[in-house]
Protein backbone atom coordinates (compact mmCIF):
# COMPACT_ATOMS: atom_id res chain seq x y z
CA UNK A 1 0.00 0.00 0.00
CA UNK A 2 1.33 3.44 -0.94
CA UNK A 3 2.21 5.95 1.79
CA UNK A 4 -0.74 8.20 0.96
CA UNK A 5 -3.15 5.28 1.30
CA UNK A 6 -1.59 4.13 4.58
CA UNK A 7 -2.08 7.55 6.16
CA UNK A 8 -5.61 8.09 4.79
CA UNK A 9 -6.54 4.64 6.14
CA UNK A 10 -5.27 5.80 9.52
CA UNK A 11 -7.40 8.95 9.16
CA UNK A 12 -10.50 6.80 8.60
CA UNK A 13 -9.70 4.63 11.61
CA UNK A 14 -9.28 7.50 14.06
CA UNK A 15 -12.29 9.37 12.64
CA UNK A 16 -14.54 6.60 13.95
CA UNK A 17 -13.87 7.87 17.46
CA UNK A 18 -16.36 10.63 16.65
CA UNK A 19 -19.21 8.30 15.72
CA UNK A 20 -22.41 9.43 17.41
CA UNK A 21 -21.02 12.72 18.73
CA UNK A 22 -20.19 14.95 15.75
CA UNK A 23 -23.52 15.03 13.90
CA UNK A 24 -24.70 16.91 11.98
CA UNK A 25 -21.02 17.54 11.24
CA UNK A 26 -19.11 14.72 9.51
CA UNK A 27 -16.74 12.59 11.59
CA UNK A 28 -13.42 13.49 10.00
CA UNK A 29 -9.98 12.08 10.76
CA UNK A 30 -6.67 13.91 10.27
CA UNK A 31 -3.03 12.83 10.45
CA UNK A 32 0.07 15.03 10.12
CA UNK A 33 3.24 13.40 8.81
CA UNK A 34 6.81 14.73 8.96
CA UNK A 35 9.75 12.84 7.48
CA UNK A 36 7.63 9.68 7.03
CA UNK A 37 6.53 9.71 10.67
CA UNK A 38 3.16 10.63 12.17
CA UNK A 39 3.73 13.60 14.47
CA UNK A 40 0.08 14.34 15.31
CA UNK A 41 -3.47 13.07 14.92
CA UNK A 42 -6.93 14.48 15.45
CA UNK A 43 -10.58 13.71 14.87
CA UNK A 44 -13.73 15.83 14.95
CA UNK A 45 -14.83 16.86 18.44
CA UNK A 46 -18.42 16.75 19.64
CA UNK A 47 -20.72 19.04 17.66
CA UNK A 48 -19.73 22.66 18.22
CA UNK A 49 -16.13 21.76 19.03
CA UNK A 50 -12.97 21.69 16.96
CA UNK A 51 -12.74 19.98 13.59
CA UNK A 52 -10.23 17.20 13.00
CA UNK A 53 -7.61 19.42 11.32
CA UNK A 54 -7.69 21.89 14.20
CA UNK A 55 -7.24 19.13 16.76
CA UNK A 56 -4.37 17.60 14.79
CA UNK A 57 -2.56 20.94 14.44
CA UNK A 58 -3.14 21.80 18.10
CA UNK A 59 -1.83 18.36 19.13
CA UNK A 60 1.46 18.87 17.27
CA UNK A 61 4.20 19.02 19.92
CA UNK A 62 6.62 21.04 17.75
CA UNK A 63 4.70 23.33 15.45
CA UNK A 64 7.85 24.42 13.62
CA UNK A 65 7.71 21.00 11.92
CA UNK A 66 4.40 21.89 10.25
CA UNK A 67 6.17 23.96 7.59
CA UNK A 68 7.76 20.76 6.28
CA UNK A 69 4.89 18.36 6.84
CA UNK A 70 1.98 16.75 5.01
CA UNK A 71 -1.54 16.92 6.40
CA UNK A 72 -3.83 13.99 5.57
CA UNK A 73 -7.60 14.25 6.01
CA UNK A 74 -10.62 12.13 5.03
CA UNK A 75 -12.71 15.07 3.79
CA UNK A 76 -11.94 18.40 2.14
CA UNK A 77 -11.12 21.06 4.77
CA UNK A 78 -13.93 23.55 5.24
CA UNK A 79 -13.63 27.08 3.90
CA UNK A 80 -16.56 28.76 5.66
CA UNK A 81 -17.39 30.04 9.12
CA UNK A 82 -19.82 27.90 11.07
CA UNK A 83 -19.57 26.95 14.74
CA UNK A 84 -15.80 27.22 14.22
CA UNK A 85 -13.49 29.16 11.81
CA UNK A 86 -12.47 27.62 8.46
CA UNK A 87 -9.96 24.77 8.74
CA UNK A 88 -8.35 25.77 5.44
CA UNK A 89 -7.40 29.14 6.97
CA UNK A 90 -5.62 27.42 9.86
CA UNK A 91 -3.69 25.15 7.50
CA UNK A 92 -2.58 28.20 5.52
CA UNK A 93 -1.69 30.11 8.70
CA UNK A 94 0.70 27.33 9.74
CA UNK A 95 2.16 27.13 6.23
CA UNK A 96 1.63 23.40 5.86
CA UNK A 97 2.92 22.82 2.31
CA UNK A 98 1.18 19.54 1.42
CA UNK A 99 -2.40 18.42 1.96
CA UNK A 100 -3.74 15.00 0.94
CA UNK A 101 -7.52 14.60 0.89
CA UNK A 102 -9.62 11.46 0.72
CA UNK A 103 -12.69 12.97 -0.93
CA UNK A 104 -14.33 16.27 -1.81
CA UNK A 105 -16.99 17.80 0.41
CA UNK A 106 -20.36 17.86 -1.41
CA UNK A 107 -21.77 20.46 0.95
CA UNK A 108 -22.49 23.55 -1.18
CA UNK A 109 -20.81 25.67 1.50
CA UNK A 110 -17.53 23.91 0.68
CA UNK A 111 -17.67 21.89 -2.58
CA UNK A 112 -14.12 22.56 -3.76
CA UNK A 113 -13.75 26.00 -2.20
CA UNK A 114 -11.46 24.68 0.51
CA UNK A 115 -9.14 23.13 -2.06
CA UNK A 116 -9.17 26.29 -4.17
CA UNK A 117 -8.20 28.38 -1.15
CA UNK A 118 -5.35 26.02 -0.24
CA UNK A 119 -3.96 25.95 -3.79
CA UNK A 120 -4.24 29.72 -4.10
CA UNK A 121 -1.98 30.01 -1.04
CA UNK A 122 0.67 27.84 -2.71
CA UNK A 123 -0.22 24.60 -0.97
CA UNK A 124 0.17 21.37 -2.97
CA UNK A 125 -3.15 19.50 -2.75
CA UNK A 126 -3.71 15.84 -3.68
CA UNK A 127 -7.32 14.64 -3.86
CA UNK A 128 -8.99 11.24 -4.19
CA UNK A 129 -6.84 8.91 -2.08
CA UNK A 130 -8.98 5.92 -1.00
CA UNK A 131 -11.90 8.01 -2.24
CA UNK A 132 -14.51 5.23 -2.21
CA UNK A 133 -13.52 4.20 1.33
CA UNK A 134 -13.74 7.80 2.50
CA UNK A 135 -17.12 8.32 0.88
CA UNK A 136 -18.37 5.14 2.54
CA UNK A 137 -17.05 6.35 5.87
CA UNK A 138 -18.89 9.67 5.38
CA UNK A 139 -22.08 7.96 4.13
CA UNK A 140 -24.36 9.75 6.62
CA UNK A 141 -23.01 13.18 5.70
CA UNK A 142 -23.17 12.59 1.93
CA UNK A 143 -26.67 11.08 2.06
CA UNK A 144 -27.92 14.09 3.99
CA UNK A 145 -26.44 16.67 1.60
CA UNK A 146 -26.93 14.84 -1.69
CA UNK A 147 -30.29 13.13 -1.17
CA UNK A 148 -31.75 15.72 1.22
CA UNK A 149 -32.70 13.05 3.73
CA UNK A 150 -31.11 11.16 6.62
CA UNK A 151 -29.09 7.99 6.20
CA UNK A 152 -31.66 5.32 7.07
CA UNK A 153 -30.98 2.07 8.92
CA UNK A 154 -33.80 -0.44 9.26
CA UNK A 155 -33.55 -2.77 12.23
CA UNK A 156 -35.68 -5.67 13.34
CA UNK A 157 -35.51 -9.15 14.85
CA UNK A 158 -37.46 -12.12 13.56
CA UNK A 159 -38.10 -15.67 14.68
CA UNK A 160 -37.06 -18.84 12.90
CA UNK A 161 -40.57 -19.00 11.41
CA UNK A 162 -40.56 -15.39 10.17
CA UNK A 163 -42.46 -13.43 12.82
CA UNK A 164 -41.46 -10.07 14.28
CA UNK A 165 -43.89 -10.12 17.22
CA UNK A 166 -46.70 -12.24 18.71
CA UNK A 167 -50.27 -11.27 17.82
CA UNK A 168 -51.28 -10.96 21.45
CA UNK A 169 -49.46 -10.70 24.78
CA UNK A 170 -50.30 -10.18 28.42
CA UNK A 171 -47.99 -7.27 29.27
CA UNK A 172 -47.06 -3.99 27.57
CA UNK A 173 -43.40 -4.88 27.24
CA UNK A 174 -41.22 -6.45 24.54
CA UNK A 175 -41.28 -10.18 23.89
CA UNK A 176 -37.61 -10.82 23.25
CA UNK A 177 -36.54 -12.70 20.15
CA UNK A 178 -32.82 -12.00 20.57
CA UNK A 179 -30.33 -12.61 23.35
CA UNK A 180 -28.79 -10.07 25.72
CA UNK A 181 -25.65 -9.51 23.62
CA UNK A 182 -27.71 -8.65 20.55
CA UNK A 183 -29.84 -6.26 22.57
CA UNK A 184 -26.71 -4.56 23.89
CA UNK A 185 -25.47 -4.15 20.31
CA UNK A 186 -28.74 -2.40 19.41
CA UNK A 187 -28.15 0.10 22.22
CA UNK A 188 -24.66 0.72 20.86
CA UNK A 189 -26.22 1.46 17.46
CA UNK A 190 -28.66 3.90 19.05
CA UNK A 191 -25.73 5.81 20.52
CA UNK A 192 -24.17 6.05 17.05
CA UNK A 193 -27.13 7.59 15.20
CA UNK A 194 -28.93 10.90 15.62
CA UNK A 195 -32.51 9.69 15.75
CA UNK A 196 -34.76 6.67 16.14
CA UNK A 197 -38.29 6.09 14.77
CA UNK A 198 -41.15 3.78 15.77
CA UNK A 199 -44.87 3.59 15.07
CA UNK A 200 -47.88 3.98 17.34
CA UNK A 201 -48.43 0.25 17.84
CA UNK A 202 -44.86 -0.27 19.06
CA UNK A 203 -45.38 2.37 21.75
CA UNK A 204 -48.73 0.88 22.78
CA UNK A 205 -47.53 -2.71 22.84
CA UNK A 206 -43.97 -2.38 24.19
CA UNK A 207 -43.86 1.05 25.88
CA UNK A 208 -40.17 1.47 24.92
CA UNK A 209 -38.02 4.36 26.10
CA UNK A 210 -35.85 4.17 22.92
CA UNK A 211 -32.79 5.24 24.89
CA UNK A 212 -29.25 3.96 25.43
CA UNK A 213 -29.28 1.89 28.61
CA UNK A 214 -26.95 -1.05 27.96
CA UNK A 215 -24.28 1.17 26.41
CA UNK A 216 -22.54 4.46 27.17
CA UNK A 217 -23.48 7.24 24.80
CA UNK A 218 -25.93 9.92 23.83
CA UNK A 219 -29.62 9.06 23.63
CA UNK A 220 -31.03 9.44 20.10
CA UNK A 221 -33.76 11.94 19.28
CA UNK A 222 -37.05 10.01 19.33
CA UNK A 223 -39.65 10.19 16.56
CA UNK A 224 -43.02 8.50 16.87
CA UNK A 225 -45.66 8.09 14.18
CA UNK A 226 -48.97 8.96 15.87
CA UNK A 227 -51.45 9.90 13.19
CA UNK A 228 -54.32 11.05 15.40
CA UNK A 229 -52.29 12.04 18.49
CA UNK A 230 -53.76 9.31 20.67
CA UNK A 231 -50.64 8.45 22.65
CA UNK A 232 -50.55 9.42 26.31
CA UNK A 233 -47.77 11.54 27.79
CA UNK A 234 -47.39 8.72 30.34
CA UNK A 235 -45.61 6.57 27.76
CA UNK A 236 -41.85 6.15 28.28
CA UNK A 237 -41.00 7.84 24.97
CA UNK A 238 -42.12 11.13 26.51
CA UNK A 239 -39.72 11.04 29.45
CA UNK A 240 -36.98 13.64 29.81
CA UNK A 241 -34.11 11.44 28.65
CA UNK A 242 -34.24 12.84 25.10
CA UNK A 243 -36.34 15.01 22.80
CA UNK A 244 -39.40 13.40 21.19
CA UNK A 245 -41.11 14.51 17.98
CA UNK A 246 -44.56 13.29 16.99
CA UNK A 247 -45.39 12.69 13.33
CA UNK A 248 -49.14 13.23 13.17
CA UNK A 249 -51.63 14.58 10.64
CA UNK A 250 -50.30 18.03 11.56
CA UNK A 251 -46.94 17.06 10.05
CA UNK A 252 -47.82 14.60 7.28
CA UNK A 253 -50.62 13.72 4.83
CA UNK A 254 -51.21 10.03 5.56
CA UNK A 255 -52.98 9.60 2.22
CA UNK A 256 -49.66 10.21 0.43
CA UNK A 257 -46.35 8.30 0.59
CA UNK A 258 -45.47 8.55 4.27
CA UNK A 259 -41.78 7.61 4.39
CA UNK A 260 -40.94 10.38 1.94
CA UNK A 261 -42.71 12.94 4.13
CA UNK A 262 -41.02 11.63 7.26
CA UNK A 263 -37.63 11.98 5.57
CA UNK A 264 -38.42 15.56 4.57
CA UNK A 265 -39.51 16.39 8.11
CA UNK A 266 -36.40 14.84 9.64
CA UNK A 267 -34.21 16.64 7.10
CA UNK A 268 -35.78 19.93 8.25
CA UNK A 269 -34.66 19.06 11.79
CA UNK A 270 -31.04 18.80 10.55
CA UNK A 271 -30.88 15.09 11.43
CA UNK A 272 -28.51 13.14 9.21
CA UNK A 273 -29.06 9.55 10.39
CA UNK A 274 -32.06 7.53 11.51
CA UNK A 275 -32.71 4.04 12.88
CA UNK A 276 -36.18 2.71 12.10
CA UNK A 277 -36.99 0.09 14.73
CA UNK A 278 -40.50 -0.83 13.74
CA UNK A 279 -42.90 -2.41 13.96
CA UNK A 280 -43.50 -4.34 10.80
CA UNK A 281 -45.90 -1.84 9.19
CA UNK A 282 -43.54 1.10 9.72
CA UNK A 283 -40.54 -0.83 8.42
CA UNK A 284 -42.46 -2.05 5.38
CA UNK A 285 -43.44 1.54 4.56
CA UNK A 286 -39.78 2.50 4.15
CA UNK A 287 -39.04 -0.67 2.17
CA UNK A 288 -41.98 -0.16 -0.19
CA UNK A 289 -40.96 3.45 -0.85
CA UNK A 290 -37.34 2.34 -1.30
CA UNK A 291 -36.15 4.83 1.31
CA UNK A 292 -33.49 2.93 3.22
CA UNK A 293 -29.72 2.43 3.08
CA UNK A 294 -29.03 -0.46 5.44
CA UNK A 295 -31.12 -3.20 7.02
CA UNK A 296 -29.77 -4.91 10.12
CA UNK A 297 -31.79 -8.03 10.80
CA UNK A 298 -31.42 -10.39 13.74
CA UNK A 299 -32.60 -13.98 13.34
CA UNK A 300 -33.25 -15.35 16.83
CA UNK A 301 -33.45 -18.94 17.96
CA UNK A 302 -37.14 -18.56 18.83
CA UNK A 303 -40.34 -19.86 17.26
CA UNK A 304 -43.78 -18.21 17.60
CA UNK A 305 -45.87 -20.44 15.27
CA UNK A 306 -48.20 -17.48 14.75
CA UNK A 307 -47.87 -13.72 15.03
CA UNK A 308 -47.07 -10.56 13.06
CA UNK A 309 -45.03 -11.34 9.98
CA UNK A 310 -41.63 -9.71 9.55
CA UNK A 311 -41.07 -7.10 6.82
CA UNK A 312 -40.65 -8.52 3.33
CA UNK A 313 -37.88 -7.57 0.91
CA UNK A 314 -35.62 -9.30 -1.57
CA UNK A 315 -31.95 -8.77 -0.84
CA UNK A 316 -28.79 -10.82 -0.34
CA UNK A 317 -26.89 -10.02 2.87
CA UNK A 318 -23.42 -8.52 2.52
CA UNK A 319 -22.41 -9.74 5.96
CA UNK A 320 -23.48 -12.42 8.42
CA UNK A 321 -22.38 -12.59 12.07
CA UNK A 322 -23.12 -15.18 14.74
CA UNK A 323 -23.92 -13.63 18.14
CA UNK A 324 -24.22 -16.65 20.43
CA UNK A 325 -27.65 -18.08 19.50
CA UNK A 326 -28.57 -15.22 17.13
CA UNK A 327 -27.56 -14.54 13.54
CA UNK A 328 -27.17 -10.93 12.45
CA UNK A 329 -27.41 -10.23 8.72
CA UNK A 330 -26.57 -6.84 7.17
CA UNK A 331 -28.24 -5.79 3.90
CA UNK A 332 -27.56 -2.70 1.81
CA UNK A 333 -29.76 -0.90 -0.69
CA UNK A 334 -27.52 -0.08 -3.63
Amino acid sequence: MKDHEIYIKRCIDIAKNGLGTTAPNPMVGCVIVHDHKIISEGYTSCYGGNHAEVNAINNTYNKSLLKNSTLYVTLEPCSHFGKTPPCSDLIIEHEIPNVVIGCLDDNVLVAGKGIDKLRASGCKVTVGILESECRQHHKRFFTFHNKKRPYIILKWAETTDGFIAPKTKNKKEPVWITNQLSRQLVHKWRAEEQAILVGTNTVFEDDPSLTVRDWTGKHPIRLVIDRTSKLSKEHAVFNKDSDTHIISEKVADFNKPLAQQICAYIYSLNINSLIVEGGSKTLQTFIDENLWDEARVFYGNVKFNTGIKSPQFSRTPINKTLIETDVLKIYTND
